[in-house]
């Protein structure tokens, strides 16, 4: 499901805290299906990377932002009815950027659609909160159109982690 290696979007230097694209320590990436069981593959994904690059001290911060971003991706940046079908099998995709101190989960969607956050005022609503949770996880996020023969946009979340010892 993952793959290892220099996996690093153009598109998402733009906008974030100044990082050097040589000293990207680790990278990894998986596609998931559309399918909202993605959602959980995409925290395993998650979990074994990070234990495998001994990134322990964020980790249920993380998760939860993957959780939601992976969401937020498969409800409203796939077209068809609730988000998921099969065509766009591989059409989203996470990944995982890991510098010294700073740690950077993006999602990658076919959708032109800007992320929107819904009013944090209402707690009660059923679904929209996502994006509000987003901001109170991670340290930064935010979101990029994708350029060249890529479609769609990358959402991103960056976080600051220990350097390992």
């Amino acid at each position: 499901m993952g793959t290892n290696g220099s996996t690093m979007l153009k598109p998402l230097r733009q906008g974030l805290p100044p990082l050097d694209p040589a000293a990207v320590s680790s990278a990894a990436s998986c596609a998931l299906p559309a399918r909202y069981e993605a959602v959980r593959e995409a925290r395993r994904f998650t979990r074994d990377t990070l234990e495998q690059w001994g990134v322990n001290e964020r980790f249920d911060d993380v998760c939860l932002v993957v959780s939601e971003l992976v969401t937020n991706a498969l409800r409203h940046a796939l077209p068809g009815e609730h988000g998921c079908t099969e065509e766009h099998v591989s059409s989203v995709r996470l990944h995982l950027m890991r510098w010294a101190e700073r740690l950077v989960c993006a999602v990658r969607d076919p959708s032109h659609e800007s992320p929107v956050p819904r009013d944090s005022d209402d707690f009660s609503a059923e679904s929209g909160r996502g994006l509000f949770l987003v901001e109170s996880f991670a340290d930064s996020w935010g979101w990029h159109p994708l350029a060249g023969p890529l479609e769609g946009k990358v959402v991103w979340a960056l976080f600051h982690v220990e350097h390992p010892a």
